[in-house]
């Protein structure tokens, strides 16, 4: 398969570039989703079978002082591909978030289920999605939930880890959940779906939720990092953005990748034994 992953040096597009190869990575610095003509001429001349749009505004506080950056990324940029692919006959895969739902729901939510986002960051991602789907209605839009993994020690139970070595007693909501869904699974199952020919939009999450303070733990103790967790709520966390409590999502169109506390462990020794 002949592919571009647009937001290479991600954690998740690390781990399709893994998969797919150098030639398929184009970072930030060599394109940007935001440049329509740019975005137009790199689709053209390398005629890839499939585009995977990882590139993304993912400061979920900062966006509600840089509305018009996160827009500009999520929505405008994530249609600026839609249309290249659908103009030079390219499939395209774009990652969303369980963002868009407002998390009031008591089950996770499911492809049917109708949006309701809270914050500029969830806003401009639902608008992300229905903007690709106006210019492509064969593109996929996939939406997961909890992404970890991926190189470069940014992904969450990285950086409790990094907290916990320097000495700090991470302080970790406790009453948000969400999927905990490890790149190494989520990013060969997006290119099988890219295979099979799905479209529309699908979730993609490992099987099981969690709440953040657990997520933590059990990363810690995976990585034999005998700490504790201080669990909070979101209103002692107090951040900018308003953030769904229930983060967790299903599908009814394809079957939950493996239970997430199996793909944190086999995480674990990847990170063990690099």
């Amino acid at each position: 398969m002949k592919a571009l992953v647009l937001g290479a040096a991600g954690q998740l597009g690390t781990e399709l570039v893994r998969l797919l190869g150098e030639e398929a990575a184009v970072t930030h610095r060599q394109v940007s989703i935001t440049d329509a003509q740019a975005v137009d001429a790199l689709v053209e001349w390398r005629r890839p079978d499939v585009v995977l749009n990882c590139a993304a505004y993912n400061a979920v506080d900062r966006a509600e002082t840089e509305v018009d950056l996160a827009h500009a990324v999520n929505a405008t940029g994530a249609a600026n591909i839609a249309m290249a692919c659908a103009r030079h006959g390219s499939r395209f895969i774009h990652f969303s978030t369980n963002f868009v739902f407002d998390g009031r729901l008591d089950r996770p939510y499911v492809e049917s289920d109708t949006p309701g986002p809270l914050g500029a960051y969830a806003r401009s991602k639902l608008d992300g999605e229905r903007r690709v789907l106006e210019a492509m209605p064969a593109a996929l839009v996939i939406r997961t939930a909890g992404v970890f993994g991926g190189d470069g020690g940014q992904s969450f139970p990285e950086k409790i880890a990094q907290r916990v070595r320097s000495g700090l007693r991470p302080r970790v909501v406790a009453d948000q959940f969400v999927n905990p869904t490890y790149t190494g699974d989520l990013a060969p199952a997006a290119l099988r779906l890219a295979e099979d020919g799905l479209e529309g939009v699908v979730h993609v999450v490992a099987e099981g939720c969690s709440g953040w303070d657990e997520f933590a733990r059990v990363a810690l103790a995976e990585l034999g990092l005998d700490a504790g967790v201080d669990p909070i709520s979101t209103v002692e966390l107090a951040a900018p953005a308003r953030r769904p409590l229930n983060g967790c999502l299903a599908s009814i169109r394809v079957e939950a990748l493996r239970p997430w506390r199996e793909a944190l462990h086999e995480w674990g020794q990847r990170v063990k034994n690099p």
